[in-house]
């Protein structure tokens, strides 16, 4: 199987397909290259599974504008602000495609970067990924403290985010 090798100061081999269908692999420097074809050859099923869902997903900053987005999103962020009552206003909310995760909190820039595909998401799972980057503001990694904050505020989170 085909891929690109970039060589980080990263503990574990890192695998990505990216959006275009490429494959990348991201390991230590100390690793050889033999021992990296192993583990891209023993997740062979899992690449041609994600090339697959890859090729049939559709991009959604080709489907959303910006302004389309916000005003998707932006009244789920104001109503999940109830929710969140340690946040005294309103963080800034940014809007970007993003291959690998839902969202982004910069708590002390004090805004929130939303992945535009959420537009395509159940309004439980924007929910859902909202408060958990609401919740990001008071606990910044995702410790017990944190999980058991989402839990306290949306008992059902585990469910919602199986929704993504």
């Amino acid at each position: 199987m085909d891929y690109t090798l970039v060589r980080k100061n990263v503990k574990n081999i890192n695998l990505r397909v990216r959006a275009d269908g490429s494959v990348t692999v991201s390991a230590p420097k100390r690793v050889p290259k033999k021992e990296i074809d192993a583990f891209v050859a023993s997740r062979e099923d899992w690449i041609i599974a994600a090339k697959e869902r890859v090729k049939h997903s559709r991009m959604p900053d080709a489907m959303h504008t910006d302004q389309e987005a916000l005003a998707m999103l932006l009244p789920v962020a104001e109503r999940m602000l109830a929710l969140a009552p340690f946040l005294k206003k309103m963080p800034e909310i940014k809007l970007r495609h993003m291959t690998s995760c839902w969202g982004v909190c910069h708590p002390k820039k004090r805004y929130i970067t939303l992945n535009k595909a959420l537009c395509d998401k159940p309004v439980e799972a924007i929910e859902y990924v909202i408060l958990h980057e609401y919740v990001h503001f008071i606990n910044p990694n995702h410790g017990k403290e944190f999980h058991q904050m989402m839990a306290h505020l949306m008992p059902d989170y585990k469910e919602r985010k199986k929704l993504l």
